[in-house]
């Protein structure tokens, strides 16, 4: 040692203090980096990427490495300045401690705290280059991570932990994946993230909440006199309508309105009921509580795009169609009958104050004025004011629910046409 000039020794322990800090740092980096934005770097052809994947597919083995390398190179530098004070200094026991201090210092700065919060700063930018050097060491060191391994698994055997990586197994929830998704909002286009949490959605509502009620939808009625159904049909909003005879509840079949054309040219007196019988399709009932996810798949399997919802006891509940769980997913796209569209433009006014129609969906509300209403009994506001008050009101009636002031404005029909919001006020703490 007294032969080796000082400068050698001191440059012998920086290169040691930067050998911790590389596997310190590439340590926190590995750990740090996002699996998912590394498959994606490797089904693009990464060679770097995946061997990061594959280090951390024996997360085991790689702290061991870089643990074992950490160790070994922290006691080769504190025995080298312990030396290197003992060649100038002596054995004097003050100037080894602080000569021990020393390097614990320099250890835990420049080794250690500063190296991991780059790590954890850069995951992805550290992970990938050190990856291309760890791999090879691994190899070389096997034996003596196998060798310290078999007394870690001694260790970790008591706890019924296996020395062995599962972060394969791990899986995320929808409700983990919806954070993912809230959390990139800053990389994900609005409109991207608006689809992408609607979708999530779908798993948690019934077409029941999306149907176009009973009393809006648009049927045709083999019962009316024939001039009558023609006269409809040259008016009519859509492609396919639902038949019954006399009430509503017989549903017949469902009428493709193309397939009719040629006969609203024809005479009245030549036509009859069972001429547009005839062009009729079989009907397609849905149960009100399918999910909306499950009735997307059965549209894609059955090949149809519209149903009818019933109740538990065959009663005709609403309407529903595959453009409105489309509708559901990215917004509204089609054009819909006057009156009947799920998300007419509404919000709060500069008062605070917001007119909506009795058959205002519940779920759309609480979307577009960031409410609170509850969702798992009735669905429009109609339904909501009518099971508080257990009664048809008369206007002036107003209430407080759910910290909103619902005013009622118009009663026709035994049912509550128009209501006016009043916006709750945040109070402040006192």
């Amino acid at each position: 040692m007294e032969t080796v000039p000082l400068w050698v020794l001191i440059l012998a322990l920086a290169l040691l203090i930067l050998c911790s800090a590389f596997f310190a740092m590439a340590e926190t980096a590995l750990m740090a980096a996002n699996k998912y934005r590394l498959r994606h770097q490797a089904k693009r052809g990464s060679k770097q990427a995946t061997t990061t994947l594959w280090l951390l597919e024996r997360t085991d083995k790689l702290l061991s490495l870089v643990l074992i390398a950490n160790t070994l190179i922290n006691a080769i530098a504190t025995a080298l300045v312990t030396a290197i004070a003992i060649l100038f200094f002596g054995h004097d026991e003050s100037v080894i401690t602080i000569a021990t201090a020393v390097v614990a210092f320099l250890l835990i700065v420049f080794a250690e705290i500063s190296p991991k919060v780059i790590g954890a700063t850069f995951p992805e930018a550290i992970a990938l280059p050190s990856s291309m050097v760890l791999k090879p060491l691994m190899s070389l060191a096997k034996p003596v991570i196998w060798f310290v391994n078999l007394f870690v698994n001694v260790v970790l055997r008591p706890l019924r932990i296996k020395g062995r990586d599962h972060s394969h197994q791990h899986r995320l929830s929808p409700e983990e994946l919806r954070s993912v998704v809230l959390e990139g909002s800053t990389f994900i286009p609005q409109k991207h993230k608006s689809i992408l949490l609607n979708l999530f959605d779908l798993e948690k509502i019934s077409v029941e909440d999306i149907m176009t009620p009973r009393a809006q939808i648009e049927a045709l009625d083999l019962a009316v006199p024939v001039e009558q159904i023609k006269q409809q049909l040259t008016t009519c909003y859509h492609n396919k309508l639902p038949v019954y005879e006399g009430e509503i509840n017989r549903i017949v079949g469902i009428l493709h309105v193309r397939k009719a054309i040629a006969l609203l040219n024809q005479d009245a007196d030549e036509l009859s009921a069972d001429h547009f019988r005839e062009l009729l399709s079989e009907p397609y009932f849905i149960p009100e509580e399918t999910g909306v996810f499950t009735q997307l798949q059965y549209f894609q399997e059955n090949k149809e795009r519209l149903g009818i919802i019933v109740d538990e006891y065959g009663e005709v509940q609403g309407l529903v169609t595959l453009d409105d769980i489309i509708e559901e997913m990215i917004g509204e796209f089609t054009t819909s009958m006057p009156g009947t569209s799920r998300s007419e433009a509404f919000g709060w006014n500069a008062k605070g104050e917001c007119l909506l129609e009795g058959s205002t969906a519940l779920r759309d509300v609480n979307k577009v004025l960031g409410l609170d209403f509850p969702l798992d009994g009735p669905k429009t506001l109609n339904g909501l004011l009518l099971e508080h008050l257990q009664d048809i009101p008369e206007y002036p009636t107003a209430l407080r629910l759910h910290g909103v002031v619902i005013e009622v404005v118009q009663v026709l029909e035994q049912s509550i046409k128009v209501v006016k919001l009043i916006k709750p006020v945040n109070k402040r703490p006192i």
